[in-house]
């Protein structure tokens, strides 16, 4: 995925440079370019599906029971960590296309596959039509 820095043109003559704080992208691509730097573990391998009204993600933890972890949804993000005190540490993110809708989505573990189904928000359109006079 592409994402640009470039700031939007200033009205008056004097340009400032983009401001990094606030770029969420950066932020979260630094932060994971230097944690796997750092040595943490790499996004463990998913299986994940594009279906017509919902994702599909499929994700081994063997060795994992349902209360030792955390599934956090917010906006098109989906976080995936285990908790302090589970046998082995997972933590992973998964950005998607639309964004999820928490209230219809699901997860199940069976034989140490997690698999969650997550509903897609459909956007609705919030155009306001102006009569012509």
């Amino acid at each position: 995925m592409f994402y640009s820095l470039a700031s939007r043109p200033v009205h008056s003559a004097q340009r400032h440079s983009p401001s990094l704080v606030n770029n969420g992208a950066l932020d979260s691509f630094l932060s994971d370019t230097l944690n796997n730097l750092a040595g943490a573990r790499p996004t463990p391998p998913a299986k994940v599906e594009d279906g017509e009204t919902a994702y599909s993600l499929q994700l081994d933890v063997p060795g994992l029971s349902k209360e030792q972890l955390d599934i956090g949804i917010e906006g098109d993000v989906v976080r995936i960590s285990s908790k302090a005190d589970a046998a082995r540490s997972v933590k992973a993110a998964w950005r998607f296309p639309l964004e999820i809708d928490a209230a219809g989505s699901s997860a199940k573990l069976e034989n140490g596959v997690l698999t969650l189904s997550l509903g897609k928000k459909i956007p609705e359109s919030k155009v306001a039509q102006l009569p012509i006079q």
